[in-house]
């Protein structure tokens, strides 16, 4: 009975008004005619048996009861949609249908079959009519119609989170300020079959998540509310792909551990974020030790090399949250390093000494300069050039800038008794097929090998996939594409990649570096990889567009170098755990020195002449696991 409000009693109270006058109107209209006569008296006149109002009675209960039955009151009938009218006509059919037997079976005379029919009719009509009309009326009248700005809302889950998101809701709707107010909770989904139908609030669990992009077809749903922070990847992930089928805008509802439930903490709908396309990767964010990256930064002098790119950048904050004496950054492109300067002189201020310079790696005398003058204590090498297929064009320069800027900023990190040395690597090192690739692989043959000859700089290598969002990445290519209304270029339907977050990328050089004794190769576990097509059809549809509809998906063809997949572990480096779950130590393989300077002498040469076909040859010689893909 709670669950009967008085605008349900209205509705209730207004079926049986209108069976009730449906049947005693088509009666009197059909006596006028002379279908059925009149009595002697002129009063109303039923099949001279005076049955009229026992047929009412029985209908009015019979339909009643089917209605009951079928849920049409305790459905939101402000929200019909054509389904709800079919159950309802489907209520009314078998109700009268039902009456119209049990007069059979009693001894009395059923109604003529004209007047069965007609009053099926009148009295069907007029009960879907009525909840038409209410509906509308209701609508105009109230919050919800009058507003148009009314964010139509969807949650998903109906456990706890869920639950205090809608009393959010309506506490918001008491306060017209708060910028909850503009949500109007319809309706609720959850796996658990057990919730089904429940409701909290006013708001009803109409179904299970893989029924999301109908659900929001059929309440025309604006807006989604995610609220299962307690959820396994996987399933978030899939929940996600569910929503991400929609045009609807979609927040999400943190991770426990990551949200904050004081007393003084922001509401739960405040803590929900939009969604992301790194939210679709299928794990949670990495958990890094703060604790030991504080100890590892703090009071010391810190050098960034490529410290403007999307990388580099994003060490530099991190490394100035982390209260060092110094950071020197150091990039060759001055617009990226005046912006990064710039931001963080706003953010820190006096409180950060930092320092930037415009100086390329490749130059050994002036790299010299400033580690004589600055003495970093600790090295983040992350300046490269990392495009694949600008790499395959001029081999010569990528070997000049990656192979011998590292060795040029190792060399001199090694003299001046920095304590440690971290390079930023990539998958394509692993049995890379384009130069790029094997050009970080030299990188990191060049790092094994100071590692094994150095007596006081700890040497390490940091490996991880593809950084969404960084400079060369797919997703700004995608988002321009989709920006500008053209295609979406995909070089093939197959291609995987395994992608992580520029946060994560750098969180984790800064606790490998923390971690480091000499010589590893630090890989992260980053969960499955993703294919590349999936990667552009869900962003696609963060953007309320439709795949392949609304925004081609053309397949380009592989570009020269480029692989199917990547990996992120040579077979002879073998695996050790760390005390960081996803994080993974690669064995040191041993490298031959006098062999590494001689063949780095014959790269150096042949880079020097520009010497493109002598270039790859040599670097092939350097790399054995180089096998090179020309498109």
């Amino acid at each position: 009975m709670k669950k009967f409000n008085y605008r349900k009693l209205v509705l209730m109270l207004a079926d049986i008004f209108i069976i009730t006058v449906s049947g005693i109107t088509l009666n009197y209209v059909l006596s006028l005619t002379k279908v059925i006569p009149l009595s002697k008296s002129g009063g109303l006149y039923y099949e001279a048996n005076g049955n009229l109002f026992f047929y009412i009675l029985l209908s009015l209960l019979s339909c009643e009861l089917m209605m009951l039955l079928f849920g049409s009151y305790t459905r939101m009938w402000r929200y019909f949609n054509i389904r709800d009218y079919i159950m309802c006509g489907l209520a009314m059919t078998i109700g009268c249908g039902m009456s119209y037997g049990l007069l059979w079976l009693l001894p009395t005379e059923p109604p003529r079959k004209i007047f069965f029919g007609l009053f099926y009719i009148t009295a069907t009509f007029g009960v879907l009519l009525f909840r038409f009309v209410f509906k509308k009326t209701f609508l105009s009248l109230t919050r919800e119609g009058k507003q148009e700005n009314l964010q139509r809302t969807m949650i998903v889950g109906a456990g706890q989170a869920g639950r205090m998101i809608l009393t959010e809701i309506r506490n918001a709707e008491k306060d017209p300020k708060n910028p909850s107010s503009n949500l109007f909770p319809v309706c609720m989904v959850d796996d658990d079959p057990g919730k089904l139908h429940s409701r909290f609030l006013g708001v009803e669990v109409l179904g299970v998540c893989a029924e999301i992009p109908a659900l929001c077809k059929t309440y025309q749903i604006d807006n989604i509310i995610v609220a299962v922070p307690s959820c396994e990847e996987e399933e978030k992930r899939r929940i996600l792909d569910y929503c991400s089928n929609t045009k609807c805008s979609i927040k999400v509802i943190p991770y426990l551990s990551e949200l904050l439930l004081t007393d003084n903490a922001p509401q739960l709908i405040a803590q929900a974020k939009e969604i992301k396309i790194e939210d679709l990767l299928g794990r949670k964010p990495i958990e890094f030790n703060r604790n030991k990256i504080a100890q590892f930064i703090c009071d010391k002098v810190c050098m960034v090399t490529g410290g403007g790119g999307s990388i580099g950048s994003e060490l530099v904050r991190q490394i100035a949250k982390y209260s060092p004496k110094q950071v020197i950054i150091v990039d060759i492109y001055e617009n990226n390093a005046y912006d990064i300067q710039q931001e963080l002189r706003l953010e820190y201020g006096d409180k950060l000494d930092l320092v930037t310079l415009i100086a390329s790696v490749r130059d050994y005398d002036k790299m010299e300069s400033i580690f004589k003058q600055y003495r970093p204590q600790i090295v983040f090498h992350a300046a490269a050039h990392k495009h694949v297929p600008l790499m395959e064009t001029v081999p010569e320069e990528a070997v000049k800038n990656n192979v011998f800027g590292t060795f040029n900023v190792a060399t001199l990190a090694e003299f001046y008794k920095a304590d440690k040395f971290v390079m930023i690597s990539t998958d394509k090192a692993v049995n890379p097929t384009n130069v790029m690739g094997a050009t970080k692989r030299a990188c990191e043959m060049i790092i094994q090998y100071k590692a094994q000859t150095s007596l006081h700089t700890e040497y390490v290598t940091t490996r991880f996939g593809n950084v969404l969002g960084s400079n060369g990445s797919v997703i700004p290519l995608f988002r321009r594409q989709i920006e500008s209304g053209s295609p979406v270029t995909v070089t093939h339907p197959d291609i995987i990649r395994y992608f992580m977050t520029i946060p994560e990328a750098v969180s984790l050089v800064l606790e490998a570096g923390a971690m480091a004794k000499g010589g590893e190769i630090f890989v992260l576990d980053m969960g499955a990889p993703v294919k590349i097509t999936t990667l552009a059809e869900n962003l696609i549809r963060m953007y309320g567009k439709v795949p392949y509809e609304e925004v081609p998906i053309v397949f380009t063809g592989l570009r020269p170098g480029e692989k199917l997949f990547e990996e992120l572990l040579m077979d002879e480096e073998g695996l050790k755990s760390t005390a960081n779950k996803k994080i993974f130590i690669g064995n040191q393989i041993q490298i031959d020195p006098t062999e590494m300077l001689y063949k780095l002498n014959r790269l150096h040469e042949s880079a020097q002449a520009n010497d493109s076909e002598k270039t790859v040859a040599i670097l092939s010689d350097l790399v054995p696991t180089f096998h090179h893909q020309v498109g």
